[in-house]
């Protein structure tokens, strides 16, 4: 039986959301699809004040849009949109490298070291598999973390948070049209090795190199542009 009402915050309401974004992200619910509510309750077993307060804060992180009288979508995938979010998420991500080389300390540091080795070790194990999975994106997501975790400011860090989700939809699909592997244990390997080494030009430079792959590999495959650099 569906549940009339849930408290936000909740299990259900937490739960609901966090479907909602994964199926968005791995583009089980398509760009530009129109969010229906009673195909999501019967989805997702939810009421229907749960799934628009769920509906209301992925539109706050760029994955909905809400049209007035014409109710909820999936936010369309655009070159200018993926331009935006990689332009934000290079200055924020240069800012807060930069914050950890000056404030990091040797937990820090290791800290960067375990999150690369749990990341590494998963790496390895897929191979020449190109397709992303969940336990991919959460050990992703933390040796990033890692490497920004002594910026020392909570709003730079709830930005960066917010446009790292918001990547991650174009990380996948950047996975699913990639012509060969892309050689990401290197590339986390020498951020890492920059970082502990106290260069912070390189670590920047490399950060930044690191973001653009994945818009210079959909600009090519996805939106044609063969200047996409």
């Amino acid at each position: 039986m569906l549940r009339s009402h849930t408290l936000w915050g909740g299990t259900l309401g937490t739960d609901v959301l966090r479907r909602l974004r994964e199926d968005i992200i791995s583009c089980v619910l398509k760009p530009g699809e129109k969010l229906r509510f009673e195909t999501l309750r019967s989805l997702y077993g939810v009421s229907y004040s749960t799934l628009r307060e769920a509906l209301s804060r992925l539109s706050a992180e760029g994955l909905v849009m809400s049209e007035g009288q014409r109710g909820f979508f999936v936010a369309p995938v655009t070159e200018e949109d993926l331009l935006d979010i990689t332009d934000a998420r290079v200055v924020l991500e240069r800012e807060c490298i930069r914050r950890s080389l000056e404030n990091g300390n040797a937990d820090w540091e290791a800290g960067i070291i375990a999150a690369f080795h749990r990341l590494d070790r998963l790496e390895q194990s897929m191979g020449e598999e190109l397709r992303t999975t969940p336990d991919w994106d959460l050990l992703h997501m933390q040796f990033h973390d890692a490497l920004v975790a002594a910026a020392g400011s909570p709003t730079l860090a709830e930005l960066r948070h917010l446009l790292f989700e918001r990547a991650r939809r174009y990380r996948r699909m950047s996975a699913l049209v990639r012509k060969q592997p892309r050689q990401k244990s290197n590339e986390h390997r020498v951020m890492m090795e920059a970082v502990l080494g106290g260069d912070k030009e390189l670590a920047m430079e490399l950060t930044e190199r690191h973001i653009r792959e994945v818009a210079q590999n959909l600009l090519r495959n996805v939106f044609r542009r063969t200047d996409g650099e």
